[in-house]
C-alpha cells in the first residue's frame, strides 16, 4: 500500500475523516493546507442519489463560474463559412471544418475544449473515438454544439465547466486555484452547486446530495455536510 509523503501527512493532521464540515470551513481549510510549490487546483466531488444507468437519472450539464478557473483554455471550433470568422473574432485558438477533422485524425489534439456547429457534427462524429475518451466531444447539453459559436467560445474561455456523473453517481468538478482565496472559490462553488441542484432528475427519489468533499490537487479530502451545501446555495 503506497504511503503518503511527509507534507501530505502534515496537511492531514487535524483532519477528522468522520467529521463533516460546513462548505465555508472545508474551502477555508483546503486553501490553508495547500502545500505544493505550484498553484493547486481546488476540486469538489459530489455523490448524488441517482442511478446513471437509467437515462432519466443522468445528471449532465455546464455552467460558467463567476471567477473562472485561473487557466488558459485552448478552444478548437468545427464550423464552416462565415462562422469561422465569428469563432476567430471570439478568441478561438484553432478553427476549421473537414481540414480540422483530418488534422485530428492525424494525431493532433493540442486543445482543451471543442465547439461545433450542428451542421459539422456528422464530420466530428468520425473522430468521436478520439475526442470522447478525452472529454473533448462537443455536446448540445453543455452548449458546445451551437450556431452561436462566438458566445460558446467566450463562455468556455471565461471558465465554463462541464460535468457529468460517473457510473457510481459521483460528480467531479474544478472550482479554481488555491490562489483565488476562499471567497472566490466559494462563489464558484455556489454557482456550480446551484446548477447541479437545478438539474435534479424528477426520477431521482430520496436524498439528492448524499455526500460531498472538497480537496486540492495534492491535499487531503475534506468531507462536507450535504445539508450545508443546500443551505449555502439557498442562503
Amino acid at each position: 500500500m503506497p504511503k503518503h509523503g511527509k507534507k501530505y501527512r502534515n496537511a492531514a493532521e487535524g483532519v477528522d475523516g468522520a467529521n463533516k464540515l460546513t462548505v465555508e470551513e472545508a474551502v477555508r481549510l483546503a486553501c490553508e493546507k495547500a502545500f505544493a510549490k505550484f498553484d493547486e487546483n481546488v476540486d469538489i466531488a459530489m455523490n448524488l442519489g441517482v442511478d446513471p444507468k437509467y437515462s432519466d437519472q443522468m445528471v449532465r450539464g455546464a455552467c460558467t463560474l463567476p471567477n473562472g478557473l485561473g487557466k488558459t483554455v485552448r478552444v478548437a471550433v468545427f464550423c464552416k463559412g462565415e462562422k469561422q470568422a465569428e469563432a476567430k473574432a471570439a478568441g478561438a485558438d484553432v478553427v476549421g471544418a473537414e481540414d480540422l477533422v483530418e488534422k485530428i485524425q492525424g494525431g493532433w489534439l493540442d486543445f482543451d475544449k471543442a465547439v461545433a456547429t450542428p451542421d459539422m457534427m456528422a464530420q466530428v462524429g468520425k473522430i468521436g473515438r478520439l475526442l470522447g475518451p478525452r472529454g473533448l466531444m462537443p455536446n448540445a447539453k453543455t452548449g458546445t454544439v451551437t450556431f452561436d459559436v462566438a458566445n460558446a467560445v467566450q463562455e468556455v474561455k471565461a471558465g465554463k465547466v462541464e460535468f457529468k456523473v460517473d457510473k457510481a453517481g459521483v460528480l467531479h468538478a474544478p472550482l479554481g486555484k488555491v490562489s483565488f482565496g476562499p471567497e472566490k472559490i466559494l462563489e464558484n462553488l455556489k454557482t456550480l452547486a446551484d446548477t447541479v441542484m437545478r438539474l435534479k432528475p424528477s426520477a431521482a427519489k430520496g436524498t439528492y446530495i448524499k455526500a460531498c468533499a472538497v480537496s486540492t490537487t495534492m491535499g487531503p479530502g475534506l468531507r462536507v455536510d450535504p445539508l450545508s451545501v443546500r443551505k449555502f446555495v439557498e442562503g
